[in-house]
């Protein structure tokens, strides 16, 4: 039976938000991993035979027996046992493993929409670029944790932890406006320059505070301050604004949680500012959706941020409590909450377009 047009855009934009939905998972699946110190307990990166887990006493022993050469078990996990072990690799294979999902999700789908000619031509360099990000995001994974696989370094640096969930977010965000692209007919799309610009403006704001979250959990910064307003007692703490600020910004716990907050507050600031002017344009009920949602997550995900500093306390060692909860649902509305920005700047449209 002939499937119409419209229908293989539906099938296939479907296939691309599972894809999204999927990739939302994994980052949340890596944050689990950061919060439970899994992140090193695979010292070998094997695309193939890496889905299997140890299957034997042997087998698991070589796997730990790999973990015993590394900073991590030397100097703060010595005390762990096989059993120990054991829950940690857990966590970091299954984070593996939902990424082999997700490349079986996307190639096998590929090749049968490919095959029925479900995919339109200017579909194509779009979709070439999915499989470059995402091989892409694979390879920056294995070098985030090769610089904790020595005899130095306790956990990955939180640069490449950065790196690694902005390229996360690249690729979410690439995916979720391909699916945009195909489901959203011209006629909901809205023309008003001055609010994409003033959208834009907080999409490098709330990147550079995805970043800097990468920061503090990175470093660990949340429980340096578990206080609020105040930054143990302080507004601004003493020392940050010196000679060296460039290096406290990119280093220093406290000066890091200042910039996050700092960031947290004027980006709250602006999408009230923005929504309050993007309220008199009721003439697109996507766009209408979107700016609300835009609202309601950014209302929580300032909320949640303070939830989860005054909580970083509760931490304990090989632990899912409140504070790692909180941190997850943190983490979750930051991503919606720039998924939520990018499906209004599509929706918006410059005079000219």
């Amino acid at each position: 039976m002939m499937i119409s047009e419209d229908k293989q855009n539906s099938i296939v934009a479907k296939w691309l938000l599972i894809g999204v939905g999927m990739l939302i998972v994994q980052v949340l699946l890596g944050g689990i991993t950061r919060l439970t110190g899994s992140g090193l307990s695979i010292t070998e990166w094997d695309p193939i035979m890496g889905a299997i887990p140890p299957l034997n006493h042997s087998q698991w022993e070589k796997a730990f027996d790999g973990y015993q050469q590394i900073a991590q078990y030397k100097y703060l996990n010595n005390h762990f046992t096989l059993s120990d072990f054991k829950f940690i690799f857990f966590w970091e294979w299954f984070h593996r493993l939902w990424a082999r999902l997700m490349g079986l999700v996307f190639l096998f789908p590929f090749i049968y929409f490919l095959w029925k000619g479900y995919f339109k031509k200017w579909m194509i360099l779009p979709l070439i670029m999915l499989f470059v990000l995402g091989g892409l995001q694979g390879l920056i994974g294995w070098i985030m944790v090769s610089t904790g696989l020595n005899d130095q370094n306790l956990y990955v640096t939180h640069f490449s932890l950065a790196i690694h969930f902005i390229a996360a977010m690249i690729l979410t965000g690439y995916t979720l406006i391909f699916a945009l692209s195909i489901i959203i007919p011209s006629r909901q799309r809205v023309r008003n320059g001055s609010l994409k610009k003033f959208a834009f403006i907080i999409l490098a704001l709330l990147t550079l505070q995805l970043i800097y979250g990468s920061f503090m959990a990175g470093l660990k910064a949340a429980v340096t301050a578990p206080t609020w307003p105040s930054i143990n007692g302080s507004f601004i703490p003493s020392g940050i604004f010196t000679k060296d600020f460039i290096k406290n910004a990119l280093h220093n716990p406290i000066a890091i949680q200042l910039i996050h907050r700092t960031l947290a507050y004027i980006i709250f600031i602006l999408v009230i500012l923005w929504w309050v002017k993007a309220r008199k344009v009721k003439i697109s009920s996507a766009f209408n959706k979107a700016k609300n949602w835009l609202l309601v997550l950014v209302l929580s995900q300032v909320l949640l941020g303070i939830l989860t500093v005054v909580n970083s306390t509760s931490i304990v060692a090989g632990k899912f409590g409140v504070f790692e909860l909180l941190a997850e649902l943190h983490q979750l509305t930051g991503m919606l909450l720039l998924l939520c920005l990018l499906s209004v700047l599509y929706i918006l449209k410059f005079s000219r377009e």
